[in-house]
């Protein structure tokens, strides 16, 4: 049984605004971005509807950038302690 794919919000909203543009087919843009015709109308109706759309299980992509960000600060916090104290211990050996 295959595994089953899931799509950020931010790529979502990128193929319902390809199937928007002049020219182009909702079919001809499923083949393009790999997604079958009847989910690119699906999410279509979901962008068009009320309330939010895709409310999935998924981080929103800022929240995991804070995350990280907070998450280096503090490994380089933990490094330049470590760095200093390493100074220390090999200048009193001295």
């Amino acid at each position: 049984m295959a595994k089953r794919r899931r799509y950020s919000e931010e790529f979502k909203r990128e193929a319902v605004r390809l199937t928007r543009q002049a020219g182009t087919s909702v079919a001809q843009v499923a083949r393009d971005v790999g997604v079958s015709t009847s989910q690119l109308f699906r999410w279509r109706r979901e962008v068009d509807g009320e309330g939010h759309a895709f409310p999935g299980p998924g981080v929103a992509r800022d929240q995991e950038l804070m995350a990280l960000k907070r998450e280096l600060a503090r490994v380089k916090r933990e490094r330049d302690f470590l760095r200093d104290a390493a100074a220390f211990f090999a200048s009193e050996s001295k």
